[in-house]
């Protein structure tokens, strides 16, 4: 007898699973300054580290999307958690760089992989209206996630609570994701309308696919950069800097619950465009000012960044519809992949802005403060490139005749 689909506990066994995925974003970036001081790490070196939780998300993402309708969900789903488990245990028992080098690795995968299966899967156990509430529900428990990590972690730090213990609660909804799948039957994959690998790579070819590939590098970067880095750069602004994440993640959860209205008033460019303007402000604001008036500036980032990933994956979904599910996995794997490779420039900055602000005779509080805000002003080249490069294509695309396409759920 074939056991019926649970279309509701899967749902919340791939919720559970993407706030995993938010924990160990948030917490890791609670933790930053507490593993560079333990194990004597450089801003660089934590930035390495940072790297590998981009580096393996976006490996395992297109990997997953590329097999998912020959090994199925389940199996990836599998990987995630052998991932998640190791990554995590070899976290708090790492020793040192090269231990948490390769835990961050494995976390990464078991997030890549999480985002491979739980997408496509929603998609093939609900259909029609339903499929796009239910995928709309799913992905506000990233930013979702990050409220609730950067508060707990803010909380036990607070409490002075060890980073180990910190690492630990990761575990939690990874342990509940496990038992909600356990034993499940997972929908099958629907096949049809899937074009070929070789139509996806043409669609990819296209100048138009290329220039989202660029501006998607420059959209994660600017949105990952300042809050995987927030602990370390905001912890002398005389603002708590989880209390920041937190803020930023909220305001954007609720953004993108409530961004129907503003894509449909101002079109996909029209949003990515005034985004760039407001993550401009927002990481201008967060180089300058101080106390209370940084949470202001958090406001003003989480406008900015709240609706990049979505109208990015949205904007190929719908005009360059051959490229498949394929083109989305490749759109936001290039997001990861960037930001991982940003981390170690960003680190370097810090470490060199410290030196500068030494030599100029600061220490302490001040020397701290004074290197943060150094490097947000040089990370205002992202949003500063996107300004123009949004500004191009929102004229471009206005200059074009509109065409009939059909577009992919995201």
């Amino acid at each position: 007898m074939t056991q019926s689909v649970n279309s509701n506990r899967l749902f919340n066994a791939s919720c559970f699973a993407l706030i995993t995925t938010a924990f160990s974003f948030s917490i890791r970036a609670g933790i930053l300054s507490q593993l560079g001081q333990e194990f004597s790490l450089s801003a660089e070196q934590l930035g390495f580290i940072n790297s590998m939780w981009f580096l393996g998300f976006p490996l395992a993402m297109i990997i997953g999307g590329l097999v998912y309708h020959s090994v199925g969900p389940k199996t990836i789903m599998q990987i995630a958690f052998v991932c998640h488990s190791i990554g995590i245990i070899m976290t708090i028992y790492s020793g040192g760089y090269t231990g948490l080098l390769i835990s961050t690795f494995f976390i990464g995968i078991g997030n890549g992989c999480t985002e491979a299966a739980c997408n496509p899967m929603i998609a093939d156990a609900y259909s029609g209206a339903k499929m796009n509430k239910m995928l709309n529900r799913f992905h506000m428990w990233f930013p979702g996630g990050i409220v609730i990590g950067s508060l707990m972690s803010k909380f036990m730090t607070d409490a002075n609570l060890g980073w180990q213990a910190q690492i630990w609660l990761i575990m939690v909804p990874t342990l509940i994701y496990a038992f909600l799948f356990y034993g499940q039957t997972f929908p099958k994959p629907k096949v049809e309308g899937v074009q070929s690998i070789a139509e996806n790579f043409k669609a990819m070819m296209s100048p138009l696919f290329l220039f989202m590939f660029a501006c998607m590098a420059l959209t994660a970067i600017t949105e990952f950069g300042p809050q995987q880095w927030t602990g370390v750069i905001m912890s002398k602004s005389g603002a708590s800097p989880m209390l920041i994440l937190a803020l930023v993640t909220g305001l954007m959860a609720i953004a993108r619950f409530f961004a129907g209205p503003i894509v449909q008033a101002l079109g996909q460019t029209g949003v990515l465009w005034g985004s760039s303007f407001f993550a401009f402000i927002g990481i201008y604001m967060f180089s300058t000012v101080t106390g209370p008036a940084a949470y202001l500036a958090a406001i003003f980032f989480a406008m900015g960044v709240a609706l990049f990933w979505p109208n990015m994956v949205g904007f190929i979904a719908t005009h360059v519809p051959l490229s498949g599910a394929l083109g989305m996995s490749v759109i936001g794997g290039i997001g990861m992949f960037s930001t991982a490779i940003f981390q170690p420039f960003i680190g370097s900055w810090i470490d060199n802005a410290t030196a500068e602000q030494m030599a100029l005779g600061k220490v302490g509080d001040e020397m701290e403060l004074a290197a943060g805000q150094a490097t947000l002003q040089t990370m205002l080249i992202f949003p500063g490139i996107l300004i123009i490069a949004f500004g191009i294509l929102f004229f471009w695309m206005k200059s074009r005749k509109p065409k009939q396409v059909p577009s992919a759920v995201h």
